[in-house]
């Protein structure tokens, strides 16, 4: 079993004798399987800390809703959704404030089912420790390993493995023993730095708040006793500046400022940062916050700063320290965890959010999903729900990023289907992909092949007769799916229809024809700029406009990923 490598001291008083905060507000989040009493035990640690208010206390013992043995259900105190009270499980992510003598808490109490898995990689996010519950009468769970991979995946230094419904076993330390054993081989797996086992029951209060004379076997602290003395990693000066512009303020033609979060580094007046994409540089004249002006801004702040000189800067750029550029590449590897019950799709382009910044984004169909009881990686035709994956990624534009296990914010990112606008994934990125970067202002020219790579397709003509209402609706299906489409509309005729045909050829563009009678002319240039796997015909029999659509989208879905296939061998 792992032991606690926290010192415990008797604390400051203040003159009247009381207690005085001697650490700073420590943010966690619980985790673990259905039904291992994540809400009853934040129910409990709020209880026997008297963080409850006695209105909030008597309206839960009111309830007609109490699935626990005793008078008060405590997870009752945590899950506030009708449906949570009624299913008696928590959907969302459910956020708590209390406080110590010794500490102030933020809890994140986030669900355990394998529908809800996105709400809790949300909760854990943002939080500095995770509680990992494992019920005492099940072991180590599927979800539990899945949760704990997630909170290493985050970056989470400290887990705590809660091996809760003690009483259930007669509080057996043969049983304990063996969970922390699982739970902790699988930490050192991960590679988790700090990982303390501890024996409680949320139900009845044992090792939550005091240490439990049930349990005379176990020496070491209580849970909130080790919560409120677990030291937090410092905020490391070292790390490069990284200043994403979120948006641009000029209220005047006197004030140009970029407003933004620090999310690493520190800025201050009159040193000089970077603009990405432009590599322009220049120095801080100003720092501007709500409440007043700066000299100097650090990591977390909400801040406004102006320059000295006038830079087209705008959102989704990024000001960083002179010398202190980070990645630039269109192309890194990731881990992934799906979020969404539709699968992945490899030839599809999706919308992918990395700090104010949104581009478009194709995943490459060589991933390889990592298997949650042996860690192992494999490869796997698509991703669903709950899976998580090594992948290579592909943007229409380069990103400027760090390592994730460097500075979070600029090494995580989402993944949005640009048709429902579902967010569909999250990932963290390790590292650049083999592929040469891009270099700032030194990306040569515009070629068909870099055409292809934004576009996520070449370019094809679609040629259909008679039919408009067809042709505008193929147009606006392509377009939602993101494809780069071009309804023609009136028919070229001449030396107009091979020019027409060539320029959409160059530009590789999915060309759509709307032809009411005839069009000869344009059919030929046609033909004689596009390949013949790239022309498609709408058939000519008696299909309704609904169907001539769907049958013209299977065929080009099917010719994009053959094409993308033939490219990538």
């Amino acid at each position: 079993m792992a032991t606690s490598n926290v010192e415990f001291e008797s604390s400051p008083t203040t003159a009247a004798g009381v207690l005085a905060p001697t650490k700073g507000l420590l943010r966690f989040t619980t985790a673990g399987s259905v039904d291992d009493g994540k809400s009853t035990l934040i129910g409990r640690l709020l209880y026997d800390s008297q963080a409850v208010y006695e209105d909030q206390l008597a309206s839960v013992r009111k309830s007609r809703i109490n699935r626990s043995t005793g008078p008060v259900d405590f997870s009752l105190l945590t899950d506030g959704l009708r449906a949570e009270r009624e299913q008696g499980i928590t959907i969302d992510v459910a956020y708590r404030y209390f406080s110590t003598p010794r500490r102030k808490f933020i809890i994140a109490d986030t669900p355990g089912h394998e529908q809800y898995t996105r709400n809790m990689a949300t909760g854990a996010s943002t939080a500095d420790s995770a509680i990992v519950l494992i019920d005492a009468t099940k072991g180590v769970q599927p979800q539990s390993r899945r949760h704990t991979y997630i909170a290493s995946l985050l970056g989470i230094r400290h887990i705590i493995a809660a091996v809760n419904k003690m009483d259930l076993v007669s509080y057996s330390e043969n049983i304990f023993r063996e969970i922390s054993k699982d739970i902790e081989e699988l930490g050192s797996r991960l590679g988790v730095p700090n990982l303390y086992s501890i024996p409680i029951s949320a139900l009845d209060g044992d090792n939550v708040v005091r240490r439990s004379r049930r349990l005379p076997w176990f020496e070491g602290p209580s849970l909130l006793e080790y919560l409120e003395e677990l030291e937090l990693d410092g905020v490391d000066d070292t790390v490069p500046l990284r200043f994403p512009v979120q948006y641009v303020i000029r209220p005047d033609a006197s004030f140009r400022g970029f407003a933004g979060q620090v999310e690493s580094g520190t800025l201050r007046i009159g040193e000089t940062v970077q603009a990405l994409p432009s590599g322009v540089k220049s120095k801080i004249a100003s720092i501007v916050t709500l409440d007043g002006s700066l000299e100097e801004a650090k990591t977390g702040d909400a801040i406004t700063v102006t320059l000295e000189h006038e830079v087209d800067l705008s959102r989704g750029d990024i000001l960083v320290g002179d010398d202190q550029v980070p990645t630039v590449a269109q192309s890194f590897v990731a881990k992934l965890v799906w979020m969404h019950a539709d699968p992945l799709d490899p030839a599809k382009f999706y919308l992918l959010k990395h700090t104010t910044r949104t581009v478009r984004a194709r995943i490459s169909e060589d991933f390889r999903r990592i298997d949650i009881q042996s860690l192992a990686h494999a490869s796997a035709p698509t991703l669903q729900m709950n899976d998580i994956a090594m992948v290579e990624i592909t943007t229409s534009l380069p990103l400027y990023f760090d390592p994730y296990h460097r500075i979070r914010a600029l090494g995580s990112f989402i993944l949005i289907d640009p048709l429902t606008n579902a967010t569909v994934a999250a990932g963290i990125i390790e590292g650049a992909s083999e592929r040469p970067t891009l270099t700032i202002c030194k990306r040569g020219p515009v070629t068909t092949e870099k055409r292809r790579t934004r576009n996520g397709h070449g370019p094809a003509a679609v040629w259909i007769d008679g039919r408009p209402a067809a042709a505008e609706a193929l147009e606006r299906a392509l377009f939602d799916e993101g494809w780069n489409v071009q309804l023609v509309s009136r028919t070229p005729e001449g030396s107009e229809a091979y020019w027409t045909a060539q320029i959409l050829h160059k530009l590789g563009i999915v060309a759509v024809f709307s032809a009411e009678d005839g069009g000869f002319a344009a059919l030929n240039a046609i033909r004689q700029n596009f390949p013949a796997n790239s022309i498609f015909r709408a058939a000519e029999d008696e299909l309704s406009d609904s169907e001539v659509v769907s049958t013209l989208l299977d065929q080009l879905r099917a010719w994009r990923r053959a094409d993308l296939t033939q490219e990538q061998l």
